[in-house]
């Protein structure tokens, strides 16, 4: 599976993003999918996952509120709505897939990722 990122930029902190992440290569649908995020000189952080179907999902807790994942297995895309973003937000995010059922918020258990996208959120 290959997947391709898109939507970052420069926003003002109050203000809203949308990411999108493009898979090919295999029936997405078959895949639960997370995003995860990197700030500088910090780990890599888990932001939200999804589930195969889009019916379940989970946030992390810096973001739970505000941030809000979906997908639509027809476009073969998963997204990241991001609202009143704070200047803390910035960093790369990156879509990720797994095969099967479950969408777990830990970014070893995911095989296939994408190249980033920065965020920037200026205060």
């Amino acid at each position: 599976v290959q997947l391709q990122a898109s939507g970052g930029g420069s926003v003002q902190a109050g203000g809203s993003l949308r990411l999108s992440c493009a898979a090919s290569g295999d029936t997405f649908s078959k895949y639960a999918a997370g995003w995860f995020r990197r700030a500088p000189g910090k780990e890599r952080e888990f932001v939200a996952a999804i589930s195969s179907s889009g019916g379940s999902s989970t946030h992390g807790d810096s973001v739970k509120g505000r941030f809000f994942i979906s997908r639509d297995n027809a476009k073969n895309t998963v997204y990241l709505q991001m609202n009143s973003l704070k200047a803390e937000d910035t960093a790369v995010y990156y879509c990720a897939t797994r095969s099967g059922r479950y969408w777990p918020a830990t970014s070893t258990q995911y095989n296939y990722w994408g190249r980033g996208t920065q965020v920037t959120v200026s205060s």
